[in-house]
């Protein structure tokens, strides 16, 4: 589980692997229509399947080596704000390490993506596991683009993700 910071932190936050029992507040989560509208699945299912499915594909990447979500935690208030992680994904045909991040929609517009997903930029570079990283971000998902580009990515190109018209931002460790 090289991509997890599991215990670590940054300026308001600390990390840490997803468990069993934040399904409920991860369901909160699932339930808002705000907060799950750029994915695929959002549609599709229910909030519970919804978030069945999510901690099934988190659980299934700590198992594979494939990264994974960190539990975002409020260094103050030691409540989940959101999650954040490493995410080996494969578009167009080529395997890549993207930056995916997702806030309780109680968090939203207050900067901890961002925090976040610098810090995970940094640990990955840190540690030689990619010469770049990307942002997966659904063509209509301005907040989450202005992430990636507060992170310092750029647009590189559109293209179709699993059906999903998306952005793809990249950053390159700089050497």
């Amino acid at each position: 589980m090289k991509y997890l910071l599991e215990g670590q932190k940054s300026k308001r936050l600390s990390y840490r692997m997803l468990e069993e029992n934040d399904f409920d507040w991860w369901m909160e989560f699932s339930s808002n229509p705000e907060a799950t509208r750029y994915f695929d699945i959002s549609g599709k299912s229910n909030p519970e399947d919804f978030c069945r499915l999510w901690f099934n594909k988190v659980f299934d990447r700590y198992k594979n080596d494939t990264g994974g979500h960190n539990v975002l935690v409020d260094l103050k208030t030691g409540k989940p704000v959101g999650m954040c992680g490493l995410l080996v994904q494969e578009v167009d045909g080529i395997k890549e390490l993207e930056i995916g991040y997702s806030l309780h929609p109680a968090f939203f517009g207050k900067g901890y993506a961002t925090e976040a997903a610098m810090k995970m930029r940094d640990f990955a570079f840190e540690n030689n596991f990619a010469d770049s990283l990307i942002s997966i971000v659904h063509v209509d998902n301005l907040k989450s683009a202005n992430v990636a580009l507060r992170n310092g990515m750029i647009l590189e190109k559109s293209t179709n993700y699993k059906g999903i018209p998306v952005n793809i931002f990249r950053i390159f460790v700089s050497r």
